[in-house]
């Protein structure tokens, strides 16, 4: 029993993605291979990027922020959906289901705003803010781009997205649940919460919606900016081969922000009109668990100097075990 708000729903049932018992096996192997994947890529772009001197930088700096956020984004959805797979009684408590919702905001809302930080790392790669259609300097990326200040940037992504889980679990946590525990999801998200709250929650939604224009569509949109200067800046550069060399350092993050921002806008953009669909569990599913396991594939395929410093580490961990 939760006091305090009279709530009298202690577990609530996850319907997970489909009902359909001779699918529980497969999903399970499929979305294991995933989860592992995601993790191994992961855990490789943070090993890689640390201890080679290639990839000390600020741009790999950010991608190790990103695929530290990534491991846990998947481990706060990931392990209770493969344990509901292969359990007769889905279900998680109500503390479960709160915490799990509180990490997942915090997560998404970080990852919002680094992948800003790595939009205005790229932009400051290639544009010289203080020329305008200029080429930067090595000089002068090195001296914006310093140690101290990606680690503010960092920190404030971090603390975003912190801010944006506390309002929203809060007010979340101030709703009484009264009877209705099943959740028609694979995980406790704020959207499918709201549906089974015993009382009105349009101020919530409000709430809900306003802290997604801040933390998702106002960085969205600081990113499509600094990418339209990007492009101009490109397109000033008179070599076919700089334009192709600029293109290929920002390639990887465009298709991580349309991945990433597609579908997190289909699920949370929709005032009034918030509710749980097979479109949204696959919306959902996208960015909480296939994107995090797409990212690590996507800046090692597209990436020279990640595969470069694949290499060099891998040979020099073989020569050591040799020894």
């Amino acid at each position: 029993m939760v006091t305090g708000n009279f709530t009298t729903v202690v577990e609530f049932i996850l319907l997970g993605l489909t009902s359909r018992q001779d699918l529980q096996i497969l999903l399970f192997i499929v979305f294991l291979t995933c989860y592992i994947v995601s993790l191994i890529g992961n855990i490789v772009i943070i090993w890689i990027s640390s201890t080679n001197p290639r990839l000390h930088t600020p741009m790999y700096f950010f991608l190790r922020n990103l695929s530290f956020l990534d491991i846990w984004y998947t481990s706060c959805v990931v392990p209770k959906m493969l344990n509901n797979f292969l359990s007769v009684k889905k279900t998680i408590t109500y503390i479960g289901c709160v915490t799990q919702m509180f990490i997942h905001i915090t997560l998404g809302g970080t990852e919002c705003y680094l992948l800003l930080s790595m939009a205005y790392d790229r932009y400051v790669a290639i544009c010289n803010p203080l020329h305008y259609l200029a080429i930067c300097s090595p000089l002068r990326y090195t001296n914006i781009m310093h140690p101290a200040f990606c680690i503010r940037m960092a920190a404030a992504s971090w603390f975003a997205g912190l801010n944006n889980s506390v309002i929203n679990t809060v007010y979340t946590l101030q709703l009484p649940f009264c009877g209705a525990n099943v959740v028609d999801h694979f995980f406790c998200e704020v959207p499918t919460l709201l549906e089974l709250a015993c009382a009105d929650t349009s101020f919530n939604k409000t709430v809900l919606f306003f802290w997604a224009i801040v933390i998702a569509v106002i960085p969205f949109f600081v990113i499509l900016i600094t990418y339209i200067n990007i492009i101009s800046s490109i397109m000033q550069i008179r070599t076919t081969t700089g334009r192709r060399k600029a293109f290929s350092t920002c390639a990887s993050h465009v298709i991580v922000v349309a991945l990433f921002y597609g579908t997190v806008f289909f699920i949370y953009l929709r005032p009034g009109k918030i509710h749980v669909s097979s479109q949204d569990k696959m919306a959902t599913l996208f960015y909480s668990v296939i994107t995090p396991m797409l990212n690590p594939l996507i800046y090692t395929l597209r990436n020279k100097d990640v595969k470069l410093a694949l290499i060099e580490t891998t040979r020099k961990k073989i020569v050591l075990w040799h020894k």
